[in-house]
């Protein structure tokens, strides 16, 4: 317990979020809704409550307004615990007027916010990734092998090392080399995992389908070699410290064979939100030992009239009346009128509920109330927050020419439609 509470996590809330567009429009990449009644951020957080380190900082720089808001009315500690998530958004200072130039920058730029805890320890965590680990076990690893560095790595297959950064390590898990994204028709046998490194770590063999390391952008650093690694003008961590370190420092690799999944752009999120309501996902929200904390927003249940629901997830406080829905996700509030179809479709709901004054001030503009309108029909799409989708309305379904970009109302990536927040969608309207 005296090395945990010696610990700081640093999250790393990313830059514009382009890959997650128009998400990221008006908020902070680790603000983006997840799961229905999430936020992204919320995961690096839990994942951090749950291994005793509750001194948290949240490092981002765009739209940083609606996660101030999420954190500071959700993670609340007591006076004892010594606790608390911090937001540290970019700022001018006498040293730098400069904004974060990437990862190791923005660390670098807080180090001095960082020195008040005096930790014997940093943990580097991703704002964008879905995964389950108990970092005390990877923190008890790095301290075991007396390494200066300690990188997660996932065990993965040829196939998938093409989009990933690669670890080469020794029978003792000390990470020898690193490659950053092979092609797939690179020799990189010299990569696979040592078989008893493989045995001693997880208890399997290394096989086909495991035969190599990735590393998950989760660093455990010593205090003095984080600080002595970015005395210098490096941007990025991934692309340049990492790299470095490994070639003159000791550094260990901690094997992780859990669920993970980088959620950074369109399609992945869209498939691993969608996969949460599949009868079997491969992301187990029900663990009470270590659950995902989000904002309490103490919403009734979900009222749910003369419906077709499967393989779908509901949030609190919506109101879903004689509609078809399979295959999705109901975000909180989320307002579906009679004789709507959803398939595929994450909506993350609403912020507020339109009191009978404002519906009938819409009604009088012309415009949709909040929610999916009567006999509206929609497939694979996300719709953002506080989005008014009129009656009688196509979204996805018949069969016409779709130019991939960015719109007014709306967006195209990776063939999913995705509605943007606070968007008007007027009745009839064919997408």
């Amino acid at each position: 317990m005296r090395t945990r509470e010696k610990t700081i996590a640093i999250v790393l809330g990313g830059g514009k979020g382009t890959r997650l567009y128009p998400l990221t429009m008006d908020r902070a990449k680790p603000a983006v809704p997840f799961a229905g009644k999430y936020r992204l951020v919320d995961i690096p957080i839990s994942n951090c409550i749950n291994s005793e380190i509750r001194q948290i900082y949240i490092l981002t720089q765009f739209n940083s307004a609606s996660l101030h808001n999420h954190i500071s009315n959700t993670y609340i500690f007591d006076t004892f615990s010594n606790g608390f998530v911090e937001v540290l958004a970019a700022e001018q200072t006498h040293q730098t007027d400069t904004w974060y130039q990437g990862t190791a920058d923005a660390v670098r730029k807080n180090m001095k916010h960082f020195h008040d805890q005096n930790a014997d320890y940093y943990i580097i965590l991703s704002g964008d990734q879905l995964y389950r680990m108990d970092l005390g076990l990877m923190l008890e690893r790095h301290i075991k092998s007396g390494a200066e560095l300690t990188i997660a790595a996932k065990p993965i297959s040829r196939e998938q090392a093409t989009g990933l950064g690669i670890i080469s390590c020794d029978k003792e898990g000390m990470i020898t080399n690193f490659y950053e994204k092979p092609a797939i028709d690179l020799d990189i046998c010299e990569y696979k995992v040592d078989d008893e490194f493989m045995f001693s770590s997880l208890g399997v063999h290394a096989d086909s389908s495991n035969e190599y390391l990735a590393s998950m952008g989760i660093y455990i650093f010593n205090t003095k070699t984080m600080e002595e690694v970015l005395n210098n003008d490096k941007t990025d961590f991934g692309k340049e410290i990492i790299p470095d370190v490994i070639k003159q420092r000791k550094v260990a690799t901690y094997l992780f064979d859990g669920f993970w999944e980088d959620i950074g752009t369109i399609k992945a999120f869209y498939e691993t939100n969608l996969d949460l309501a599949s009868i079997n996902p491969q992301f187990n929200f029900y663990d009470e030992r270590m659950p995902i904390y989000t904002h309490r927003r103490h919403l009734p249940a979900t009222k749910v009239n003369f419906c077709n629901i499967s393989n779908s997830l509901t949030s609190e406080g919506s109101i879903i009346t004689n509609a078809y829905i399979v295959n999705s996700i109901i975000g909180v509030r989320t307002i579906i009128e009679s004789g709507a179809s959803l398939d595929g479709v994450y909506c993350m709901g609403a912020s507020f509920y339109e009191t009978q004054e404002q519906k009938a001030e819409n009604a009088k503009k012309g415009i949709p109330n909040i929610g999916i309108g009567r006999g509206t029909i929609i497939r694979k799409a996300i719709i953002d927050q506080n989005a008014r989708i009129g009656d009688g309305c196509r979204i996805g379904i018949d069969d016409i020419p779709r130019q991939e970009g960015d719109f007014a109302m709306y967006s195209i990536h990776d063939g999913i439609i995705i509605i943007n927040k606070n968007a008007i969608i007027k009745n009839g309207t064919v997408m």
